[in-house]
This record gives C-alpha cells, sequence and structure tokens, in this order.
C-alpha cells in the first residue's frame, strides 16, 4: 500500500505540473490565433492510451511518462515535421508570428512553473505557517556519523554560520553545507572553521540518502515503529524518558548508550502530568523500536496572506538559487556528486508512503521551479533553446535557417536521450545496490 501512495503521489504531482506547464504555451499560442495541433500529457509514440480531437487540436494521454508537450502548427520541434516546414508559411502558423509573440509563447511554460510555485507558497505559508527546527534551539548541537567526520564535523558542534551567512535552519543546513565553502562552528566554546573540500564530499554522497548529521535531541520520544517492544508496552508519541533502570535521562545519546548496555528496561516516563512506569525485556539484538522527537526544537512562523506573497516569492527564489547553486556540485567529477541525480524511479522513492498533504503541495512547488529551471536552459529542443534562437533573431533581424534549427533540435534531443539514458541507469543502478 505504501508504494501504491508513494507512486500515486508522483504521477498526480507530475501530470498536474505538466499539464499547467503546457497550458502556458497554449494558452498564449491561441491567444495569438495560433494553430495547437496536439495536447498532450505524456509522450505518444506510436501510439496513445486516450485521444479527442475538439476543433483543430487533438487532446490526449500518452504511454511514456517523460513529461508532454504541445505541437504548434510551424515550428521545428521534437517531431521534426518537415513536410509541413517545407510548405509556404500560412498566417495561423508560429513561423508567421512576430518574433515577441513567438517568445511568449515559448516563456509560458516556465512563467507558469514560477508563478505556480510561487502561489503554493503563499497557500502553504498562509495555511501551515512555516514550521522548521531552529538552529538556535539546538543546546547540544548537533550528532555526526562518520561521513560528517570525515567532512570535519564533529558531534556537539554547534553551525554559526555557512560561507559568512547566519546558520538559522536545520532543515536548509545540509544542503547549504553540501553547497558551501566554508562553515563557522562552535566546538565547546571554541569558534572552528570547516573548509568544504570535495574528497569529503565525496564521502558525504556515497549515502546521501541518509543525513550526515542531525540535531543532538533531548529525551522526548518521536515515532513509535509498528510491531516494535515500545509498542507493545504502550509508549507513545510525545512521551518523555525521565530514567532508565534508575539512571535520569535528559539526552538521547544518553538514553541510546544505555540501551546497548541493558536488556531488562525499567523505563520511567512523563505522559502528560503522569508518571509511567514500564517494563520490557529485550530479545538478543532486537530494537525497543522508539526514535526522538525534534519538536522541543520547532518554530512556526505565522504568515497573513499579505505578509505571506512577499514571503512566497522570497521561498521562490531561494529554492531557484539552490538548484542553480546545485550545478556548481554536479559539475565537480570528484565528489561523485552526478552520482545521485535522481530519475523517475528515485524520486518515487523520495515520496511518503503515507498520504501528507503538506509535502504533496511542498515538493509539487519545489518541482515546479526545478522545472522552470530546467526548461530554460539554452538547449536545443527545450524552452530555453527555442527562446535562444528567438533572442538571436531579435538581436540580429533575421532567423536562423531551417536547416540550423534542424540540426540544433537534433543535438538537443540526442543531449536529453542521453541524460535521460544515463538518469535511468543511474536510478536502477542504485535500486539493484
Amino acid at each position: 500500500m505504501g508504494l501504491f501512495i508513494q507512486i500515486i503521489t508522483f504521477v498526480l504531482i507530475i501530470s498536474i505540473l505538466v499539464i499547467l506547464h503546457e497550458l502556458g504555451h497554449f494558452i498564449p499560442a491561441k491567444l495569438f490565433k495560433t494553430k495547437v495541433e496536439k495536447f498532450y500529457l505524456f509522450f505518444d509514440p506510436w501510439f496513445s492510451l486516450i485521444k479527442k480531437k475538439v476543433g483543430d487540436t487533438e487532446y490526449g494521454i500518452g504511454w511514456l511518462p517523460l513529461g508532454g508537450y504541445v505541437k504548434i502548427a510551424g515550428m521545428i520541434d521534437e517531431s521534426m515535421d518537415k513536410e509541413q516546414m517545407d510548405k509556404p508559411p500560412q498566417p495561423w502558423e508560429f513561423r508567421s508570428k512576430p518574433a515577441w509573440q513567438r517568445l511568449i509563447i515559448m516563456l509560458g511554460g516556465v512563467v507558469v512553473n514560477f508563478l505556480l510555485a510561487w502561489a503554493i507558497y503563499v497557500a502553504t505559508l498562509t495555511y501551515y505557517g512555516d514550521n522548521y527546527i531552529s538552529l538556535d534551539k539546538l543546546e547540544y548541537g548537533i550528532e555526526v556519523d562518520e561521513r560528517g567526520e570525515l567532512l570535519g564535523f564533529k558531534s556537539g558542534d554547534k553551525i554559526l554560520t555557512v560561507d559568512g551567512k547566519k546558520a538559522e535552519r536545520y532543515d536548509d543546513l545540509m544542503l547549504n553545507v553540501i553547497l558551501g565553502d566554508t562553515v563557522v562552528v562552535d566546538r565547546s566554546g571554541q569558534k572552528t572553521v570547516i573548509p568544504i573540500t570535495d574528497e569529503g564530499l565525496k564521502a558525504v554522497f556515497t549515502g546521501l540518502k541518509n543525513p550526515f548529521f542531525f540535531p543532538k535531541a533531548g529525551n522526548r520520544i518521536g515515532e513509535i515503529l509498528e510491531g516494535s517492544k515500545a509498542e507493545e508496552i504502550g509508549l507513545k508519541e510525545g512521551d518523555r524518558i525521565l530514567s532508565l533502570n534508575g539512571t535520569e535521562i535528559n539526552r538521547w545519546e544518553n538514553f541510546q548508550q544505555l540501551l546497548k548496555e541493558n536488556r531488562e528496561l525499567n523505563l520511567e516516563i512523563q505522559r502528560g502530568d503522569q508518571v509511567l512506569s514500564k517494563n520490557v525485556v529485550l530479545v538478543a539484538d532486537a530494537p525497543l523500536g522508539v526514535q526522538p522527537s525534534y519538536d522541543d526544537f520547532q518554530v512556526t512562523d505565522e504568515y497573513s496572506l499579505a505578509s505571506a506573497i512577499p514571503a512566497g516569492f522570497a521561498k521562490t527564489i531561494n529554492v531557484l538559487s539552490k538548484q542553480v547553486r546545485q550545478f556548481k556540485v554536479l559539475f565537480k567529477p570528484k565528489t561523485e556528486a552526478y552520482k545521485q541525480i535522481k530519475g523517475p524511479i528515485g524520486i518515487v522513492d523520495m515520496m511518503p508512503t503515507t498520504w501528507n498533504w503538506q509535502f504533496f503541495w511542498s515538493f509539487m512547488a519545489m518541482f515546479s521551479v526545478w522545472l522552470a529551471f530546467l526548461n530554460i536552459l539554452p538547449i536545443p529542443a527545450l524552452d530555453g533553446g527555442h527562446v535562444m534562437f528567438l533572442l538571436y533573431e531579435m538581436i540580429v533581424g533575421k532567423a536562423p535557417s531551417q536547416k540550423v534549427m534542424e540540426v540544433g533540435q537534433i543535438i538537443g534531443f540526442v543531449i536529453i536521450m542521453g541524460l535521460m539514458v544515463v538518469i535511468f541507469g543511474n536510478d536502477i543502478w542504485n535500486l539493484f545496490k
């Protein structure tokens, strides 16, 4: 059931984003009286699952779930319809329209993706507020695994700045550290500068599915694992562990250490105003089955609709900035960050196994910004490639020849297909690993 929810979440998000992106091209094309021959969710090589012609446009759903497209008459696109392009231009064709109209049509999808992300962030900030773990509340600093240590961190570090900017939110911290050059930490009262090296990042990227550091937690219980001893004896999320076998507990790491040393447990817990005693015997290496809670470190910033509008815009720009900066790491072969690029299989694995509306909207907004960024890259066959040719035409006063456009389209298509093969191959390899 969990995998089904993951797949449905991913497919629904992608479908909404693709349809809205293509509407960004479709609507201005129609406004400028340009004929749109096809409007498709997913691709339809050889055949389509559903199709229906309404007016001049065939609407349908393809069988290959890698995006979608609109086919605009008189435009050199991935269909490479040379027969139509060899005929004299018609007034309802894309190539017959002024360059500024064609530019608006090509930018429409990217603009819709950006505006959609902004709108979602405004709505979620207004409804949910902005929930995050405040680094100022992490009294005991961070817990670091062996990969974090190779990067230069130590358990107990309190992160102060990344590239000179004050570190405020744990939620953004890991990505900011990966994309940063230097991190300043408070280590036992002394400021220590940690340079982020390619060798350290390589160690981090070998297991990026799991965090390389996390907050040092207190004594509150978070998730209870299903079917665990903790569930059996009636422990609940939000309980505070006061003591284990008579030893006072105030930090999760102390609790973990005592769990390693003891199989027979007498737990004293606080639940609301009650203090309860729980006894359990752990068999062999069976875990108790509890995870720490970070609720004590959570901060929620509330927003009105008026204040959420500029905050949502700032958040959209921030997400876009991070996505652009990720290329800095991806193009450093020593880091092996390219191995972490995910395709559909990897993205499905990121989806929650139970339905979560807040995740749904947050991921859709983030992915919408990502699609806007990818589509505006100046690669022929992408929106950015068409924009590049149009800007050349507007500056020089003459469009590139049809042959140049066709060759560019073929090159762009080969580049994109090559990347897709690499991404899918990486997905499959990680699945087998």
